[in-house]
């Protein structure tokens, strides 16, 4: 399939882009720089060390005999100029997977760094509204941070920055990023444990080679205040290719329509690259972010019914008149979190055809939180003294107004850290008639979580469903409930070859070998009023597991690639660096996806269509034990099916887009519970069917302006896969499902400077985004925010 008018559009976009550069100062640099520096070390007290950089790919040079592949010099990221500034993105973040996004066997879908300036995103969930197939949960009762579905499947462990993992308990501000890729499908061989439904990539801005300044001074409604600084400055004094670049964040926000409810964070991002466009290549980063939050656990569910009936559906509170309701103490709620992440890489070019490089990274994540979780609890286990709460079945003539929520606590404090090293080497050889491009490495690393948790027990304090009273003094009565320590152990090895077979077949073929080893130590406080619960816990479970990944590609054309693929991964019960009783002596949940589909580009590849069908099965999925609830056993299977479609890109030289459909079919189709709690032939939790966005921009030929808009649509959810029991009747909780618009104008005040008006949930739509299978957070009202950017 040829292109149509071919370097026609390609050309009008890069002479766009480039008639709207300027020429930097770099005297204005060095002193932003050196201000910026001074800052970070005064705000965090942390020095600022390197992060992982991304290598381009190069395309292999078969030369005319056998043996190694004489490769062009590989064109390092960070040599050359900045990102193209389009919304379509070519090549994968992470860089074991070798070939281009048109040429990976695997639905990936890129929120480019220009998607974000444009939709005004300043934190990771809206980010992630951009990408069918996935849905956002509520923090964890004891969790709080980024959560999130991927084809029917949790990946809140599956966030990776610069292809490690980033498992800490915070929400993720996309200062720092150049791109989000969200990767499909199981990636065990990629990525270890988890991924039962995907990944989401975080690829950092590096330095580079280009000066330049950059900044962003927003406010808006509901006394929003945000700031961002990105500075890059050559280094030649530190010797060739040196760079060093900054970027900083700070923001304050009040949420629309929900009261009480405040996000305040502050974070920088130093980095340090030497050696850049040579052999020889090493990358220093640091990430630094805080935050001090008043945290926002929305409504309780309703369980509304008769007693004896047969299992029901559970809502929450009608938003009309629960919207903005906050249920908590405005002046004893807070999570405060810290995330400190310094990252070294190295990369050596041993010749044109093999890199070897390391990356080593220590994370350290602190948390420390008092967050009210509403519940409708029965009037009794409220009063009693000791008790814990027992959710209430409310008959369906009650009235609202005469229901009270209780505030059931939650407190505590974790520490948590991360140390990895990952060895990789790539090779581009030849064999016979076949060209290979080889991935192989080696990954140890040790994970701790150390989570101290409190507890609430009755009396709880009261305030009314329709009327809070979130002045009320701070009256808990909490006790210290648990200490836990968990270290995980991790050791893998694996190899990737992607084999071309002519100019037309690709064949890609993977394996992997992990062991986690894990230890878990917890001591449970008694309850000071019932002295019942004291107890000490110890378990220790190696998992060791064997991951493969297949796949066949043909490219019926350059510009068009059809692929076949297959993959597995395995989820331990300690994924979460947590085991219990129920849980400690299983072995691994294991994941096989399937996926057929096709990626082609159109306008000289400014813009990209792919479509798939995929099945993901999740086999011995943990269930609870019919003969003793208190263990579970490997009897349960889950299912995962539906399929994508995609578009990306330049439409026109002035006119781009990036809109997404997904259709996901889900459900439990083997359980050995039975009766009105079996969750068989039910939904998976936070899996809506249906999931589509929308977003494009235009520039308009009048006054230099452009307009941009979209639209987010999520079909209704479930909460959880398994019911809650409220007074002898099971109900399943689901929310119904919404829709979102949005838009944005730009105009360009100067070559420097321009200013950007957003506006979200234009039709103010009253909305349940965020669901837990205990409390449900409503979506955000009509918001405007205006941006003042500057680049010189």
């Amino acid at each position: 399939m040829a292109s149509t008018n071919s370097g026609d559009l390609r050309s009008a976009i890069r002479r766009r882009a480039a008639g709207a550069s300027t020429a930097g100062s770099r005297g204005l640099r060095q002193t932003l720089l050196g201000s910026a520096a001074t800052l970070a070390l005064s705000w965090s007290g942390a020095p600022a060390l390197a992060q992982a950089a991304s290598e381009t790919a190069a395309s292999t040079a078969t030369p005319a005999g056998g043996g190694a592949v004489e490769l062009p010099t590989l064109a390092v990221e960070g040599a050359g100029g900045a990102p193209p500034a389009d919304y379509k993105i070519d090549q994968p973040g992470i860089k074991k997977l070798t070939e281009p996004l048109l040429d990976t066997p695997q639905t990936v879908d890129t929120v480019s760094r220009k998607v974000l300036d444009d939709q005004g995103t300043t934190n990771f969930r809206d980010a992630l509204r951009n990408v069918p197939g996935i849905a956002i949960a509520a923090g964890e009762g004891a969790s709080q941070g980024d959560n999130l579905t991927i084809r029917g499947f949790t990946a809140r462990n599956d966030i990776f920055l610069d292809g490690m993992r980033d498992f800490g308990s915070y929400y993720r501000d996309p200062f720092y990023l150049e791109d989000i890729q969200v990767l499909k499908g199981p990636a065990g061989i990629i990525f270890g444990r988890g991924s039962t439904g995907g990944v989401v990539e975080q690829d950092s801005k590096l330095p580079r080679l280009d000066p330049f300044i950059a900044g962003t001074l927003s406010f808006g409604s509901d006394l929003t205040r945000r700031l961002t600084v990105d500075v890059d400055q050559p280094l030649p004094q530190l010797g060739e290719g040196a760079a060093m670049r900054i970027n900083l964040m700070a923001n304050d926000n009040h949420v629309a329509a929900r009261d009480n409810a405040r996000n305040s964070r502050f974070g920088i991002a130093p980095s340090l690259a030497l050696g850049l466009g040579t052999p020889t290549r090493a990358y220093f980063t640091y990430l630094h972010q805080q935050e001090y939050d008043v945290p926002d656990y929305g409504l309780p569910w309703v369980y509304r019914g008769i007693a004896g009936s047969a299992p029901q559906i559970a809502r929450p509170a009608p938003l009309p008149l629960t919207q903005s309701n906050y249920y908590g103490f405005e002046n004893g709620n807070y999570l405060r979190t810290n995330v400190d992440m310094p990252t070294f890489k190295i990369e050596h070019d041993v010749n044109n055809a093999i890199t070897v490089s390391d990356q080593v990274r220590y994370a350290h994540y602190t948390r420390s939180f008092d967050i009210t979780e509403p519940q409708l609890y029965t009037p009794a286990s409220t009063a009693t003294p000791g008790a814990t709460g027992v959710a209430l079945l409310v008959a369906p003539d009650t009235p609202l107004s005469s229901l009270n929520v209780a505030r059931n606590q939650l407190a505590g404090n974790s520490v948590e850290t991360f140390l990895q090293n990952q060895l990789d080497v790539t090779a581009r050889f030849r064999t016979a008639i076949f060209d290979h491009d080889f991935r192989s490495g080696v990954e140890i690393g040790r994970e701790t979580s150390d989570p101290n948790r409190d507890s609430t027990i009755a009396p709880y304090s009261l305030t009314p469903l329709l009327m809070p009273s979130p002045s009320d003094p701070y009256n808990a009565v909490i006790y210290p409930s648990s200490q836990t320590s968990t270290t995980a152990l991790t050791q893998a090895v694996y190899a990737l070859d992607t084999i071309k077979l002519g100019e037309q077949w690709q064949l890609m073929g993977g394996v992997r070998w992990d062991r986690f080893d894990a230890a878990f130590d917890q001591t449970t406080d008694a309850n000071p009023v019932t002295h019942a619960g004291a107890a000490t816990t110890s378990f220790k479970h190696v998992d060791s597991a064997v991951t493969w990944r297949g796949a066949l590609v043909y490219k019926p054309a350059p510009e068009g690639t059809v692929y076949f693929a297959a993959g597995t991964s395995f989820n331990p019960s300690a994924e979460a660096l947590s085991l219990s009783t129920a849980t400690a002596a299983l072995a691994s949940e294991r994941n096989q996806s399937y996926e057929i589909g096709s990626k082609w580009d159109f306008n000289d590849g400014a813009l990209s269509v792919a479509g798939a069908l995929f099945q993901t099965q999740q086999f011995n999925v943990r269930e609870p034990d019919p003969n003793n609830p208190l263990f579970n056993i490997l009897a349960g299977d889950a299912i995962a099916k539906g399929g994508e479609l995609s578009v990306t890109g330049h439409i026109t030289p002035v006119w781009e887009i990036m809109a997404g459909y997904g259709y996901t079919f889900s459900e439990i189709d083997k359980s050995p519970v039975t009766g009105p709690t079996s969750d068989l032939g039910h939904r998976l939790a936070n899996t809506p069917m249906h999931t589509a966005n929308l977003w494009t921009e235009y520039h308009l030929p009048w006054w230099k302006l452009e307009v941009g808009g979209g639209i987010n649509v999520v079909s209704s959810r479930f909460a959880a896969t398994t019911p809650t029991t409220a007074g002898g009747v099971a109900f399943f909780k689901e929310v119904p499902g919404y829709w979102t618009l949005g838009a944005m104008l730009k105009y360009p005040l100067s070559e420097q400077v321009s200013l950007q008006l957003n506006l979200y949930n234009l039709t103010d739509n009253k909305y349940y985004d965020q669901l837990h299978p205990a409390h449900v957070v409503p979506g955000g009202g009509r918001t405007a925010l205006m941006t003042l950017a500057y680049k010189y």
